[in-house]
């Protein structure tokens, strides 16, 4: 069962005590993001993400990671929309070394000018290499474009020009200004010691600011919109997205569940239809994407230049079909069993179960237990899917990104 605690400082944890694993995972949560950004310094939660690993008051970038390898941990972060996330799987016996570790990082960083400097460089190398990968370019552009005019569209990475803007100073304000005792959760999941480890946060976080503004959200009417990018590639990518719903909706597990059907497998009806019996596309699938107030549900296609058409035509007859048509009882349940598993193969990984707790409580306020979930998945019903598929079943509300070799008219392909 998962312990959620508030400590004395205000600072929220979350604990999976699991007393046989041999090994625990501890992550940092952050309720913050791309989505908190100013334009002005888009990029900047991801930059002290990477600015996190280069030195503390303590230690050197070289030592964090000699100190870490010398307990055999592994250490790494994330930044997403709208969390980042620092975290450690280590051996239990090692749990207070890594903790330690962590919470130097996470407390005393330097954020060296110089240092930074060269990081940029390495971010921005990040850049080119989405964009040298048409299909994560795709994929990140179709968020920008679905949420145009919101939060949620503005870039992980940022762009050359906004890193620019951001120096020590900048970062610093950042922090005290995001980085409250209200918007982190602990996470830790495998075995360790609740005392000990709850007194060390108490003691590491206790001079954090208690509480940040929330992001407002405009009010910007949803209208299809479409990006097409021309570059010297050998094969097109495709992505279609619609809004759909946000993270807390009572909706969320049947279109997880129709989302797998529709693209989830091989046996799904878009990569059975598009790949297999028309021969289309290498890859094809779809996903719903949920954030906090908002959400999108995306269909990709990895597909030859001059066939674009052509499988934009194949995903509007299967969008089609599902409008005029409910799913059968055996593509349910095939659903449903795919999605257990799926979920109960992380439930092995103390990572998965840390990462799975994190990212519930703070962007969710709780954490669902293991039986939850599946009970959650094994009641979505026929009627459940039919009421949902009503978000995704109109071309007509689709945005869509293409990747290719030469300008196409994408709106006129996909909405005439």
């Amino acid at each position: 069962m998962i312990k959620i605690k508030k400590l004395k400082c205000g600072v929220t944890v979350a604990m999976d005590k699991l007393p046989d694993y041999d090994s625990a995972a501890i992550g940092i949560w952050v309720r913050t993001g791309a989505v908190n950004e100013d334009k002005k310094i888009a990029g900047i939660s991801h930059l002290i993400e990477h600015m996190m690993f280069k030195g503390t008051e303590n230690r050197s970038a070289l030592a964090i990671a000699e100190d870490v390898d010398k307990i055999g941990g592994q250490i790494n972060a994330f930044t997403g929309k709208e969390a980042t996330c620092y975290y450690i799987k280590t051996l239990s016996d090692n749990m207070d070394e890594s903790v330690e570790i962590l919470l130097d990082m996470f407390t005393n960083s330097l954020f060296d000018n110089e240092e930074m400097a060269r990081e940029k460089m390495v971010i921005e190398e990040e850049m080119k290499m989405v964009s040298d990968m048409p299909d994560e370019d795709a994929m990140d552009t179709i968020a920008e474009v679905v949420f145009k005019g919101l939060p949620p569209a503005n870039s992980i990475l940022g762009t050359p020009a906004s890193l620019k803007r951001i120096n020590h100073d900048t970062i610093v304000k950042y922090i005290e200004s995001q980085y409250t005792k209200d918007s982190i959760v602990v996470s830790v999941a495998g075995r360790f010691n609740e005392r000990k480890l709850c007194n060390a946060l108490e003691k590491k976080l206790a001079h954090l600011g208690a509480r940040k503004s929330q992001v407002k959200y405009p009010k910007v009417k949803y209208e299809p919109s479409f990006k097409v990018k021309v570059k010297d590639i050998e094969q097109s990518h495709l992505c279609l997205a619609t809004r759909s719903i946000k993270l807390d909706d009572d909706r969320y597990y049947a279109l997880q569940v129709l989302s797998n059907i529709m693209g989830g497998s091989m046996s799904s009806r878009l990569f059975q239809h598009v790949r297999e019996q028309k021969g289309l596309a290498y890859s094809v699938f779809s996903a719903n994407s949920s954030l906090t107030k908002m959400g999108f549900f995306n269909i990709y296609a990895g597909i030859s230049h001059d066939k674009v058409s052509d499988a934009i035509d194949a995903i509007k007859e299967e969008l089609l079909i599902l409008k005029k048509e409910s799913v059968s009882e055996q593509e349910l349940s095939k659903a449903k069993e795919q999605l257990k598993a799926g979920y109960i193969f992380g439930q092995e990984s103390v990572s998965s179960r840390m990462f799975n707790a994190g990212k519930n409580v703070l962007l969710r306020g709780k954490a669902s237990e293991p039986h939850e979930v599946l009970k959650n998945i094994d009641k979505v019903t026929i009627e459940d899917v039919d009421k949902v598929k009503k978000l995704i079943c109109d071309i007509n509300k689709y945005s869509g990104v293409l990747v290719t070799n030469k300008k196409k008219d994408l709106r006129r392909m996909v909405i005439g």
